[in-house]
This record gives structure tokens, C-alpha cells and sequence, in this order.
């Protein structure tokens, strides 16, 4: 634009020959485009791209990550996953990537095969080093991609389609930010979001210091930091966000994929943006209602002018439609989503990354024994002794799906009020540092008890304590285990001991962790445990993102955001914006302080290498942080093993889907009631003759779609299965049956435009020779009023 307003500003020289007219309109031009190019990038001195990729694993079948109960199994979509990537880059400089996954955790296998793939396709331009790949802490995402046996045990081994899943739509969401860098300008803002975590561990929290706890105001970090992307050219693009507040509202019993409050968050964020183009508090509102508002700007209320019984005879003249063959590309050509974007401009792209969540649950309404519903026992969260009865109430209770939208929208409120408000700069470098250390037999230097210099210990080989096996009140284990157990019982040590018996030194290195798995020197049939682990820096002007394998809980994310503040501004007064990223690159469970750890809760027992776990990890991020400022290098480290090979999967495949004689896949099994009305905040539920799930993950498509009329004949997408309102259930009347059923239920939005509706189904039927057709079916028409 700003290059043709300057053409035309410059006069026609009449009096000039024709050649020589032509050569200085040829030199005049090209001074034009160098000179605008020369503006561009000294107006921005980064470039900046984002991208997003569905990761929708298996929706049927695959135990979920994050609670490790065998039953909860996969059946449906609460709605879908995404990577969510961002690359900002120093022209012919250096650069940095990080990915945000809506699942439970980064895994290192997963990230070997990125890295592998990143490398094949751009040479050394992103590696290890300035890659860094995290996970929201969902726990409704299908399991089976991590490549340790302790954290595959339930999934029944290794699941291939959820690593693929995974590893595909982590390439593809840098693939388009890579292609969509452009000159750009970053932003970062801070606020407090007040009521979206408590402390689920407050007697371990109250064992930390009482001077140190006398500087903070709460037992959880409150503060979100946000930093928001503009293209030079398009305006806002997206934006990303840290704040801590663990993935489990939805519940142990819950078997829907969904992204928990963070993807939710990101959802309503999304939506909004597009919709609204970023603006005014009215649009946050109509997202608090529920869904932020699609319909209305996508196709005009064309149905305001018609009176209801009018609209009961326009569906009327649509029944039904039996399912037929369809092809995968239909199921993606539907998306909602698509039809908002806007070809030639970047789609906005918003993620709400996990940080030192450790202790945080965003049960906010606190732990009640449900036989009694009194509080449960303050110290072992437990009710008459049992763990089981102890659980965690979120806002929405006795409705998780509500207590997720709930929660979910009061990080996206506050992320929109710190986006509109972004005025702070990022500007400086951009750098980075990583290694890989083995946790297993790391030398750490620590105050001596009682004061009177530093002494040396080490970390431990990994082992798990009886607590962990006790669970939290987001979500209970079994038995007589109890969180606060620091003695154990010899029962159950006899039963841990018959996979592997830790000797003297393991048990006097984890005290006082009484140890029920032995983890770290498991070894059949491979690893049972990670030892090497990697840690990462990655710095962009005054932001610093600490990219660590695991929980960090409140005051250890405290600790080491405050070590590593300081060795960066060596006692200068300078501003610095310092995150966690949790649960990055690869998993290793829980990092407590050493008090904490002494009283053995369930993250105490969870933390693997031992009490002086977070001092190694302060330790080693110092010596990365002072490597950036020296500008030195690191040695890369200890290489972490890749077992993929190795890997054992015992989940039965699909073997072939059948329907009742005389019925098509994508029939109606339960239609809608003839001459249905529906009001807003109703729901509408649809039952199809289905197939499995995992035929076909409808990758960037959907299994689920709601449509609305459009005239007389015009059928146009308005809901799919990325919408928080709507849902695909799956299910079968036996476990081994090759029958199955799809139920789409569709809350709807109190934003909904009134009008015809009909409900739709997509999927993909394996014949007993192994062929896959795909096929979709549709309900009959009904109103909305």
C-alpha cells in the first residue's frame, strides 16, 4: 500500500526522451522497492509467525493421559486438539520455536521425531536447542505417546496413532508459522487472574519457610503473563499466555478428548478474535454466555422476517437423509472454522501454555468427602481414611463440563483485558541455551544444615513414593494409600519390591520418601523411567522462557524464577519477564521444594530424583543463564535414549464395523421428535449407525456438524466437533460388538441465530478385509426460535 501511494505521487515527465524516461522509471522503481524494503525491516526488528495443527488423537478405544486409570477410555470429542506454534526470528539471526499441545505433556520421543523431521526439511535451522515443545496438562487426551514403560502401563503400551497424532501436527503447526513469518512486533502484559487455582497441597506449601512465605500474598501464582504478536502489515495475529493452573476439570470418570480449561480458554479466544476482530467488552461478554458468537457472522439472519410456523414448514421439506458415501476431504471441507479464515491473512492464533502448575488445582470450590460432604482431612486429604472419597469441587459442580467452560473463561477474560492493553515492547536479542543432564546421579552444592557454608549431595536414581499411588483430590487413587505417608506399609513394599527392590543407598538417597516403585532401575522390557532430562533457556528481548521436564509446584517455580532473574540482571535493575514452561520437551513428573518433599504428599512423592531435586535443577538453569550472558557456550550433554523401536502396543485394532441389515452407516438410529422446536440453552441429541473412531481421525475435519439453512436449499456449516457447545459420543452395545453409535449432542448457544437446523455425522466404516469407506448422514430438519 504504502509502495503505491508513493508511485503516485511522482509527476509525469513529459519533457524526457523515451528511452531515457524509461530508464529512470525502471531506476526510480527499483530505489521504491528497496527503500520500502529498508523500512519494513527497521520498522520491526523481528519477524514473527504462527501456526496451529489439529492433534486429535484415537477417539475410541485409547486410555486417557494424566489420571492412569485403565477404564477411562476414549469415546468421543468434547472438542479438539491443536499445536499451537510461534517462531519469531532476528533477520539473519537467530531464531526460536515454541510449540504449545493440547496434551497432558511434551514426551521425549515425540520431540526426537519432530526434531528429526524439522531437520530433514530445514537443515539446522531449528534443533534441540532453540526448539521447545510443551504441553497444557490436559488429562482428556488419548494416551500412549510417551516412551518410558511407567507412563504406558494403562494405555496398554505404546498407542502409534496418538504419537502419530502428535508428532504430524507438531510439524505441521511450525511448518506454517516457518511460512508465515513476516516483519512483526511483539508485545507483553501481566495481570493477576484471581479465581482459577487454589493449592490442592497446603499443608506441604505451609513447610516452606515462614519468611519466605510472608513475601507472597497467595499460595498459588496468580500472575499471567501474555505476550502479544502484530504483523506489520495485517495488525494482531495471535497471542501466547502462561498461567498456572493444572488440567483436571474434567474429571477421572470423563471419556471425551477435550483440552481442558486451557484449550477452552484458547477456544473462546480464537473464536473472539475472528469474530470481533479483537474488539470492545461486549464481544468478551457473549463468550462468557457460553460460546463466543459464530453463526450471526458467518451467513445474516435471514430468517428474522418468518414467522415460527413458517420455519416449521421450510424443515418439514427436510427429513432425514440416509448415510451414503462420502470422502474424507467433505468431512474438512465443513470445518467452521475455514470458513472464517480469510485467504490472503494469517488466522489468529491464541494459546494458554501451562506453567508451575505442580500444586494448583483449578477446583476452586475445594476437597469434600463424598459421603459426608464435609472438607476432607486437611493433612492426608482423606475421608474415614479413604482417599477415594476425598474430590475436589470445581465452579460448575456436580457439572465438569461447566466447571471447564468456567474456568476456561476467566483465563480468556483476563487474557483479552491484557491483549487490548499490550503497550510494553519487547525489544533485544534473541538467544538461547540448552543441555541435557542425567538427574540420576547429579552433584549438587547446597547449604549445609544449620548453617556454616555449602556441602555436597546428589540426586537419586528415579523412584515413586506411596503417595504418589494415593493420587490428588483432582483425582484419587486406590486402596489404602494416603497422601503424607512418609513411613509406607510392608505390604505393598513387598509388592513393589517384587518388580525391583531399591537397595540401601536408593533408600537412604530418597529419604524420607518411603519408595513403593523403584523406577529409575527398572529395565524390562526397556526403561521404566527418564534419567537424562533436558533444560532450556530461550530468550526473546526482556521475555526469558524456562522451558523444564516436569510439575514445578508454586514456591519451586518461585525459586527458580527468582534464581535465574537474578544471575540475568547480575543485580541490575533491569525489567525481565520470567516464565516457566512446564511440562516441556520431555516428562518426569513433579518438582517440590525440599520442605515439601519432606512431607510426602502426592507431589512430594511424585518428585523422582530425590529431596534435592529442585536445588539441581536451580543449580544447573544458573549455569545456562550465566552461559547467555557471557554469551558462552554448553556442553549439549548425556544424549537421551530413543526406544521406539522398543515399543510394545497391546491394543486390540479394529478389526470391522457392521450395521443391523437393511441400515447404512451414517443412518439415524434417534432423530429429532417431527416438527421439533428447540430454544436457546436446549439440547439436541441425534443418534447415527457409526463406525470406530480410529478408522480415520478426521484429521482438520470433523465427526460432528450442525447446519443452518440458508434460503430455501442452502445448507452451511455452524457448528462442528471444535465447538465447546457441541459433542460426538461414541459408543458400542458390547465391548467386542463391530456395531457402533454416534450421539451428537448441541447445546444451543444462547448467541445461535434463529432458524432450520439439521445435525450431521461424518466417520469411516473398516470392511473385513481392511478397506475403509468413508460416509456421512444427517437428521432431520428442526427449528431454533
Amino acid at each position: 500500500m504504502a509502495r503505491a501511494s508513493m508511485a503516485l505521487q511522482v509527476p509525469s515527465l513529459n519533457v524526457c526522451a523515451r528511452k531515457r524516461c524509461r530508464l529512470f522509471w525502471v531506476s526510480l522503481v527499483v530505489l521504491l522497492l528497496a527503500s520500502s524494503t529498508r523500512v519494513a525491516f527497521s520498522d520491526s526488528k523481528y519477524l514473527v509467525g504462527l501456526g496451529s495443527y489439529d492433534i486429535t488423537g484415537p477417539a475410541a478405544d485409547v486410555n486417557m493421559m494424566g489420571y492412569a486409570m485403565l477404564e477411562q477410555t476414549t469415546s468421543g470429542v468434547h472438542f479438539r486438539l491443536r499445536a499451537r506454534s510461534f517462531i519469531v526470528a532476528e533477520p539473519g539471526k537467530n531464531r526460536v520455536v515454541f510449540v504449545n499441545l493440547d496434551a497432558c505433556m511434551a514426551s521425549q520421543i515425540v520431540t526426537i521425531k519432530v526434531l528429526e523431521r524439522l531437520k530433514a526439511r530445514y537443515g539446522e535451522l531449528y534443533t534441540e536447542k532453540n526448539v521447545a515443545i510443551s504441553g497444557i496438562h490436559t488429562h482428556a487426551g488419548p494416551a500412549g505417546y510417551l516412551q518410558y514403560v511407567v507412563y504406558i502401563v494403562t494405555s496398554l503400551g505404546f498407542v502409534r496413532q496418538s504419537f502419530d497424532a502428535l508428532v504430524d501436527g507438531i510439524e505441521q503447526s511450525i511448518i506454517q508459522a516457518h511460512e508465515n513469518l513476516r516483519p512483526g512486533s511483539i508485545y507483553v502484559n501481566t495481570g493477576e487472574v484471581i479465581d482459577a487455582g487454589i493449592n490442592r497441597s497446603p499443608s506441604a506449601y505451609l513447610n516452606n519457610p515462614t519468611e519466605e512465605r510472608s513475601k507472597y500474598k497467595y499460595d498459588v501464582d496468580k500472575e499471567m503473563t501474555l505476550i502479544k504478536f502484530v504483523d506489520d502489515e495485517w495488525g494482531p495475529i495471535g497471542s501466547f499466555n502462561w498461567f498456572a493452573t493444572h488440567g483436571t476439570s474434567m474429571s477421572n470418570t470423563n471419556s471425551l478428548i477435550s483440552g481442558d480449561n486451557k484449550g477452552a480458554a484458547a477456544r473462546f479466544m480464537e473464536d473472539w478474535f475472528e469474530q470481533n476482530s479483537g474488539a470492545s467488552s461486549e464481544s468478551v461478554q457473549s463468550a462468557a454466555e457460553g460460546i463466543p458468537r459464530r453463526v450471526s457472522s458467518i451467513i445474516p439472519d435471514v430468517h428474522s422476517r418468518h414467522r415460527e410456523h413458517e420455519l416449521l414448514e421450510l424443515a418439514a421439506s427436510f427429513g432425514s437423509a440416509p448415510g451414503k458415501p462420502a470422502t474424507k476431504i467433505l468431512s474438512v471441507a465443513q470445518r467452521v472454522r475455514s470458513a472464517l479464515r480469510k485467504a490472503d491473512k494469517p488466522s489468529f492464533v491464541s494459546a494458554f501454555c501451562q506453567s508451575n502448575c505442580g500444586d494448583v488445582s483449578p477446583n476452586v470450590l475445594g476437597a469434600f468427602c463424598k459421603d459426608t460432604g464435609l472438607p476432607c482431612d486437611f493433612n492426608h486429604s482423606t475421608c474415614g481414611g479413604k482417599n477415594e472419597l476425598c474430590v475436589a469441587r470445581g465452579p460448575g459442580y456436580p457439572d465438569e463440563f461447566e466447571s471447564t467452560r468456567v474456568i476456561g473463561e476467566r483465563q480468556f477474560r483476563r487474557a483479552v483485558e491484557l491483549f487490548n492493553n499490550a503497550t510494553e515492547e519487547l525489544t533485544g536479542q534473541i538467544d538461547y541455551r540448552h543441555t541435557y543432564l542425567d538427574f540420576s546421579q547429579l552433584e549438587v552444592m547446597v547449604p549445609k544444615q544449620g548453617g556454616g557454608g555449602t556441602e555436597a549431595v546428589k540426586t537419586c536414581p528415579a523412584a515413586m513414593g506411596f503417595a504418589f499411588a494415593a493420587g490428588t483430590i483432582d483425582g484419587s487413587g486406590a486402596f489404602d494409600f494416603k497422601q503424607g505417608d512418609d513411613k509406607g506399609n510392608a505390604f505393598w513394599k513387598i509388592v513393589g519390591g517384587m518388580l525391583k527392590a531399591p537397595n540401601e543407598e536408593q533408600i537412604a538417597c530418597q529419604q524420607p520418601k518411603p519408595i513403593l516403585l523403584d523406577t529409575g532401575e527398572m529395565t524390562l522390557p526397556y526403561q521404566w523411567a527418564p534419567s537424562v532430562l533436558p533444560i532450556q533457556i530461550l530468550r526473546v528481548g526482556q521475555l526469558v522462557i524456562l522451558s523444564v521436564p516436569g510439575e514445578f509446584t508454586t514456591m519451586a517455580g518461585r525459586r527458580l524464577r527468582d534464581a535465574v532473574k537474578q544471575v540475568l540482571t547480575s543485580g541490575k535493575n533491569e525489567k525481565l519477564h520470567v516464565v516457566i514452561a512446564g511440562l516441556t520437551n520431555t516428562y518426569s513428573q513433579y518438582i517440590t521444594t525440599f520442605e515439601e518433599y519432606e512431607i510426602q504428599r502426592y507431589e512430594g512423592a511424585s518428585t523422582l530424583y530425590g529431596p534435592h531435586t529442585l536445588s539441581a535443577y536451580i543449580q544447573e538453569f544458573q549455569k545456562l543463564a550465566g552461559a547467555l550472558v557471557r554469551d558462552q557456550t554448553v556442553e549439549p550433554g548425556p544424549q537421551p535414549p530413543d526406544m521406539l523401536s522398543k515399543q510394545i502396543s497391546m491394543l486390540t485394532p479394529v478389526l470391522m464395523d457392521t450395521t443391523p441389515l437393511g441400515t447404512n452407516f451414517g443412518d439415524c438410529s434417534t432423530d429429532v421428535p417431527m416438527n421439533a422446536t428447540y430454544k436457546r440453552g436446549s439440547m439436541v441429541s441425534v443418534v447415527f449407525w457409526s463406525a470406530c473412531p480410529r478408522n480415520d481421525l478426521m484429521t482438520e475435519g470433523t465427526f460432528a456438524l450442525v447446519e443452518i439453512l440458508q434460503g430455501t436449499d442452502t445448507w452451511i456449516p455452524a457448528y462442528d466437533d471444535d465447538d465447546f457447545c457441541l459433542r460426538f459420543i461414541w459408543s458400542r452395545p458390547a465391548k467386542l460388538s463391530s456395531r457402533s453409535h454416534a450421539t451428537i449432542e448441541w447445546r444451543i448457544p444462547q448467541s445461535a441465530t434463529p432458524g432450520v437446523y439439521r445435525i450431521r455425522h461424518f466417520g469411516a466404516a473398516k470392511a473385513l478385509l481392511g478397506s475403509v469407506r468413508h460416509f456421512t448422514g444427517s437428521s432431520s430438519a428442526f427449528v431454533v426460535a
